[in-house]
Protein backbone atom coordinates (compact mmCIF):
# COMPACT_ATOMS: atom_id res chain seq x y z
CA UNK A 1 0.00 0.00 0.00
CA UNK A 2 2.79 2.03 1.23
CA UNK A 3 4.50 1.98 -2.55
CA UNK A 4 1.26 2.27 -4.28
CA UNK A 5 0.57 5.83 -2.76
CA UNK A 6 4.36 6.71 -3.54
CA UNK A 7 3.94 5.90 -7.42
CA UNK A 8 0.90 7.81 -7.49
CA UNK A 9 2.00 10.78 -5.57
CA UNK A 10 5.25 10.49 -8.47
CA UNK A 11 2.74 10.57 -11.54
CA UNK A 12 1.08 13.71 -10.10
CA UNK A 13 3.90 15.53 -9.96
CA UNK A 14 4.45 14.69 -13.43
CA UNK A 15 1.64 16.14 -14.87
CA UNK A 16 2.07 18.95 -12.56
CA UNK A 17 5.24 19.71 -14.23
CA UNK A 18 3.89 19.55 -17.80
CA UNK A 19 1.15 21.49 -17.56
CA UNK A 20 3.14 24.44 -16.10
CA UNK A 21 5.49 24.00 -18.68
CA UNK A 22 2.38 23.95 -20.90
CA UNK A 23 1.25 27.24 -19.50
CA UNK A 24 4.57 28.99 -19.47
CA UNK A 25 5.01 28.03 -23.16
CA UNK A 26 1.90 29.53 -24.15
CA UNK A 27 2.59 32.85 -22.22
CA UNK A 28 5.84 33.39 -23.93
CA UNK A 29 3.97 32.39 -27.42
CA UNK A 30 1.25 34.66 -26.70
CA UNK A 31 3.56 37.49 -25.89
CA UNK A 32 5.77 36.85 -28.46
CA UNK A 33 2.52 37.30 -30.62
CA UNK A 34 1.47 40.70 -28.73
CA UNK A 35 5.14 42.05 -29.43
CA UNK A 36 5.32 41.12 -33.21
CA UNK A 37 1.69 42.58 -33.60
CA UNK A 38 2.53 45.68 -31.86
CA UNK A 39 5.83 46.00 -34.21
CA UNK A 40 3.37 45.30 -37.26
CA UNK A 41 0.72 48.41 -35.73
CA UNK A 42 3.75 50.55 -35.55
CA UNK A 43 5.30 49.83 -38.74
CA UNK A 44 2.14 50.58 -40.53
CA UNK A 45 1.42 54.11 -38.71
CA UNK A 46 4.93 55.38 -39.88
CA UNK A 47 4.63 53.78 -43.31
CA UNK A 48 1.29 56.23 -43.34
CA UNK A 49 3.19 59.12 -41.73
CA UNK A 50 5.67 58.75 -44.08
CA UNK A 51 3.45 58.73 -47.42
CA UNK A 52 1.18 61.33 -45.53
CA UNK A 53 4.48 63.82 -45.56
CA UNK A 54 5.87 62.90 -48.56
CA UNK A 55 2.11 63.95 -50.74
CA UNK A 56 2.60 66.89 -48.39
CA UNK A 57 6.26 67.39 -50.15
CA UNK A 58 4.77 66.47 -53.89
CA UNK A 59 2.25 69.53 -53.66
CA UNK A 60 4.86 71.53 -52.49
CA UNK A 61 6.69 70.69 -55.87
CA UNK A 62 3.49 71.11 -57.99
CA UNK A 63 3.47 74.61 -56.99
CA UNK A 64 7.25 75.33 -57.70
CA UNK A 65 6.92 73.60 -60.92
CA UNK A 66 4.21 75.53 -62.02
CA UNK A 67 6.37 78.94 -60.76
CA UNK A 68 9.01 77.91 -62.66
CA UNK A 69 6.91 76.86 -65.98
CA UNK A 70 5.34 80.37 -65.78
CA UNK A 71 9.10 82.16 -65.62
CA UNK A 72 10.58 80.11 -68.56
CA UNK A 73 7.59 80.67 -70.68
CA UNK A 74 7.71 84.34 -70.48
CA UNK A 75 11.75 83.75 -70.76
CA UNK A 76 11.55 82.00 -73.86
CA UNK A 77 9.56 85.11 -75.22
CA UNK A 78 12.34 87.10 -74.13
CA UNK A 79 15.08 85.53 -75.62
CA UNK A 80 12.59 84.77 -78.75
CA UNK A 81 12.80 89.19 -78.59
CA UNK A 82 16.52 89.70 -78.12
CA UNK A 83 17.37 87.33 -80.95
CA UNK A 84 15.11 89.05 -83.66
CA UNK A 85 17.04 92.32 -82.81
CA UNK A 86 20.42 90.98 -82.86
CA UNK A 87 19.30 89.19 -86.32
CA UNK A 88 18.48 92.58 -87.66
CA UNK A 89 21.75 94.14 -86.67
CA UNK A 90 19.65 97.27 -86.21
CA UNK A 91 20.18 98.02 -82.44
CA UNK A 92 20.65 101.84 -82.44
CA UNK A 93 17.18 102.60 -81.25
CA UNK A 94 16.50 99.89 -79.21
CA UNK A 95 18.70 99.86 -76.33
CA UNK A 96 16.03 100.43 -74.20
CA UNK A 97 15.38 97.00 -74.86
CA UNK A 98 18.51 95.34 -75.52
CA UNK A 99 19.26 96.61 -72.06
CA UNK A 100 16.31 95.28 -70.33
CA UNK A 101 16.43 91.51 -72.15
CA UNK A 102 19.89 90.98 -71.67
CA UNK A 103 19.82 92.00 -68.04
CA UNK A 104 16.62 89.04 -67.49
CA UNK A 105 18.53 86.85 -69.65
CA UNK A 106 20.85 86.39 -66.72
CA UNK A 107 17.91 85.61 -64.46
CA UNK A 108 16.74 82.10 -63.61
CA UNK A 109 13.92 80.18 -61.51
CA UNK A 110 15.53 76.77 -61.03
CA UNK A 111 13.18 74.15 -59.34
CA UNK A 112 14.12 72.57 -56.56
CA UNK A 113 12.58 69.38 -55.64
CA UNK A 114 11.01 68.92 -51.71
CA UNK A 115 13.24 66.04 -50.76
CA UNK A 116 12.45 65.88 -46.86
CA UNK A 117 10.58 62.95 -46.54
CA UNK A 118 12.05 60.95 -49.76
CA UNK A 119 15.83 61.32 -48.09
CA UNK A 120 14.80 60.29 -44.67
CA UNK A 121 13.06 57.07 -46.09
CA UNK A 122 16.66 56.70 -48.04
CA UNK A 123 19.02 57.14 -46.05
CA UNK A 124 17.17 55.89 -42.44
CA UNK A 125 16.25 52.76 -44.62
CA UNK A 126 12.84 52.68 -44.04
CA UNK A 127 11.88 52.82 -47.78
CA UNK A 128 11.11 48.76 -46.53
CA UNK A 129 8.27 50.50 -44.91
CA UNK A 130 6.34 51.47 -48.31
CA UNK A 131 4.99 47.94 -49.07
CA UNK A 132 2.84 49.07 -51.49
CA UNK A 133 5.39 48.11 -54.37
CA UNK A 134 3.51 49.93 -57.05
CA UNK A 135 3.80 53.07 -54.73
CA UNK A 136 7.20 52.92 -53.80
CA UNK A 137 8.42 52.25 -57.50
CA UNK A 138 6.35 55.06 -58.77
CA UNK A 139 8.11 57.34 -55.75
CA UNK A 140 11.91 56.28 -57.03
CA UNK A 141 11.17 57.06 -60.56
CA UNK A 142 9.86 60.22 -59.41
CA UNK A 143 13.11 60.59 -58.07
CA UNK A 144 15.43 60.25 -60.80
CA UNK A 145 13.21 62.40 -62.85
CA UNK A 146 14.14 65.71 -60.14
CA UNK A 147 17.30 64.39 -60.98
CA UNK A 148 17.70 64.59 -64.29
CA UNK A 149 16.28 67.64 -64.32
CA UNK A 150 18.84 69.12 -61.92
CA UNK A 151 21.21 68.38 -64.46
CA UNK A 152 19.65 69.77 -66.98
CA UNK A 153 19.17 73.22 -64.93
CA UNK A 154 23.18 72.87 -64.21
CA UNK A 155 23.82 72.39 -67.53
CA UNK A 156 21.54 75.69 -68.05
CA UNK A 157 23.50 77.83 -65.74
CA UNK A 158 26.91 76.94 -67.16
CA UNK A 159 25.85 78.56 -70.54
CA UNK A 160 24.23 81.68 -68.75
CA UNK A 161 27.82 82.28 -67.40
CA UNK A 162 29.33 81.81 -70.80
CA UNK A 163 26.44 84.88 -72.06
CA UNK A 164 27.23 86.58 -69.54
CA UNK A 165 30.92 86.98 -70.12
CA UNK A 166 29.54 88.54 -73.46
CA UNK A 167 27.16 90.99 -72.08
CA UNK A 168 29.68 92.31 -70.19
CA UNK A 169 31.53 93.01 -72.81
CA UNK A 170 28.45 94.68 -75.60
CA UNK A 171 26.33 96.73 -72.09
CA UNK A 172 27.33 99.27 -69.75
CA UNK A 173 27.44 97.90 -66.47
CA UNK A 174 26.51 101.00 -65.11
CA UNK A 175 23.35 100.96 -66.65
CA UNK A 176 22.57 97.68 -65.67
CA UNK A 177 23.59 98.62 -61.83
CA UNK A 178 20.92 101.61 -61.85
CA UNK A 179 18.32 98.72 -63.72
CA UNK A 180 18.22 96.51 -60.69
CA UNK A 181 15.88 96.86 -57.42
CA UNK A 182 15.46 94.18 -54.77
CA UNK A 183 12.19 93.00 -56.51
CA UNK A 184 12.21 93.62 -60.45
CA UNK A 185 14.98 95.04 -63.36
CA UNK A 186 13.43 97.78 -64.72
CA UNK A 187 13.98 98.92 -68.47
CA UNK A 188 16.18 101.78 -68.63
CA UNK A 189 15.46 105.44 -69.90
CA UNK A 190 16.06 107.63 -72.98
CA UNK A 191 18.15 104.91 -74.90
CA UNK A 192 21.45 104.57 -73.12
CA UNK A 193 24.35 103.94 -75.46
CA UNK A 194 25.77 100.32 -75.56
CA UNK A 195 29.59 99.83 -74.89
CA UNK A 196 30.05 98.10 -77.84
CA UNK A 197 28.20 97.71 -81.41
CA UNK A 198 31.08 95.01 -82.72
CA UNK A 199 28.68 92.78 -84.57
CA UNK A 200 30.82 89.50 -84.13
CA UNK A 201 30.14 90.22 -80.08
CA UNK A 202 26.66 90.13 -81.29
CA UNK A 203 26.87 86.94 -83.47
CA UNK A 204 28.40 85.69 -80.49
CA UNK A 205 25.70 86.40 -77.94
CA UNK A 206 22.93 85.04 -80.27
CA UNK A 207 25.13 81.84 -80.23
CA UNK A 208 24.66 81.56 -76.27
CA UNK A 209 20.72 82.71 -77.34
CA UNK A 210 20.62 79.69 -79.28
CA UNK A 211 22.33 77.30 -76.96
CA UNK A 212 20.13 79.06 -73.99
CA UNK A 213 17.01 78.65 -75.98
CA UNK A 214 17.62 75.01 -76.79
CA UNK A 215 18.12 74.29 -73.25
CA UNK A 216 15.09 76.07 -71.52
CA UNK A 217 12.99 73.86 -74.02
CA UNK A 218 14.85 71.06 -72.40
CA UNK A 219 13.61 72.70 -69.00
CA UNK A 220 10.11 73.11 -69.73
CA UNK A 221 9.51 70.00 -71.24
CA UNK A 222 10.86 68.14 -68.34
CA UNK A 223 9.08 70.04 -65.69
CA UNK A 224 5.50 69.56 -67.46
CA UNK A 225 6.78 65.83 -67.19
CA UNK A 226 7.10 65.98 -63.46
CA UNK A 227 4.46 68.06 -62.77
CA UNK A 228 2.34 65.16 -64.34
CA UNK A 229 4.40 62.72 -62.49
CA UNK A 230 3.69 64.35 -59.37
CA UNK A 231 0.04 64.46 -59.61
CA UNK A 232 -0.60 61.15 -60.83
CA UNK A 233 1.49 59.98 -57.75
CA UNK A 234 -0.40 61.85 -55.36
CA UNK A 235 -3.83 60.42 -56.76
CA UNK A 236 -2.23 57.10 -56.72
CA UNK A 237 -0.93 57.46 -53.06
CA UNK A 238 -4.01 59.18 -51.43
CA UNK A 239 -5.90 56.03 -53.11
CA UNK A 240 -3.51 53.54 -51.99
CA UNK A 241 -3.48 55.47 -48.45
Amino acid sequence: MEVHAHAHTARKRWTHYLWEFIMLFLAVFCGFLAEYQLEHMIERDREESYVRSYIEDLKTDTAGINRSLKFFQQKMGRMDSLMQLLESGQLKGHENDLYFLARTLLRTSGFSSNDRTISQLKYSGSMRLIRNREAADSMMAYVKLTETETRHQEDEREERIVAGNIIAKIFDPFVFDKMVSLTSINRPANNPPLRSYDRDLQLDLAYCLHQLRGSNFIIQRRLLQLNLKATNLIELLEKKY
